[in-house]
């Protein structure tokens, strides 16, 4: 392994297809990017949406690789290393066995356009929340410009204070499963962006139902990298 895979930047924990799959196959070229192969990849063309500007909004999710994320980037805290990391996801991953997301739909998310289940069951929920809470004691504490990072977005006394204990303020019940498919979408026409819901809508049609089977292990190799596909961990292994 490479130096900075060894000591990579940030880490993360998503909820990510198998690469064999037609799921990750579809996600990754919607975003135009293989986020395991490392290489970009030509995105569907969509009838009305100039190609720059399908470029330019999905180039946030692009950046991060095909995933819903269960912890969301961090720093490890110092002395600790992969291997602790891929030690306790390990863990984690035995107390957790396999479900499916059938009901995956293209919606509106707040800013940006997101793939997410119409209904998230139970195991869902208490995946996340473990993912949250277990490996917060890896996490160094976020230092004074993520905190200013974070809190460009508006953020309520609530949502600032789950940021702080636990380095994200969207999680526990606050928590909402989703695949991005694209970035803010301010200052995008509507009917731009209502050609892109509809064209995310019949790329993603068609696919088998999806089961959530494994926990990804991602890196930020260096500061502003994109993130890569690292590993998977196979639930209930």
């Amino acid at each position: 392994m490479s130096a900075d895979v060894l000591q990579p930047h940030r880490v993360a924990i998503y909820a990510a297809p198998d690469p064999r799959s037609a799921w990750w196959a579809q996600g990754s070229s919607w975003l135009g990017r293989c986020a395991m192969r490392r290489f970009a990849l030509p995105q569907p063309v969509i009838d009305g949406v100039d190609a720059s500007m399908q470029t330019r909004v999905t180039a946030d999710p692009c950046r991060y690789g095909w995933h819903a994320t269960l912890k969301a980037p961090f720093r490890l805290a110092p002395g600790v290393g992969l291997e602790a990391l891929r030690d306790r996801v390990a863990e984690i991953c035995r107390d957790h066995r396999p479900f499916g997301l059938p009901d995956l739909q293209v919606a509106r998310l707040g800013s940006f356009l997101a793939l997410r289940p119409a209904a998230p069951p139970p195991a869902l929920g208490a995946l996340a929340d473990d993912c949250v809470q277990r490996l917060q004691v890896l996490a160094a504490p976020l230092d004074d410009a993520e905190l200013v990072r974070r809190r460009r977005a508006p953020l309520t006394p609530e949502e600032d204070a789950l940021m702080l204990a636990w380095g994200y303020p969207w999680v526990l019940h606050r928590f909402r499963f989703h695949f991005s498919l694209t970035g803010a979408l301010g200052g995008i026409p509507d009917g731009a962006v209502e050609r892109l819901q509809q064209a995310a809508s019949a790329h993603f049609e068609g696919l088998p139902p999806w089961r959530l089977d494994r926990l990804s292990i991602f890196i930020e190799p260096t500061p502003g990298a994109d993130f890569v596909l690292l590993e998977q961990l196979e639930l209930g292994a």
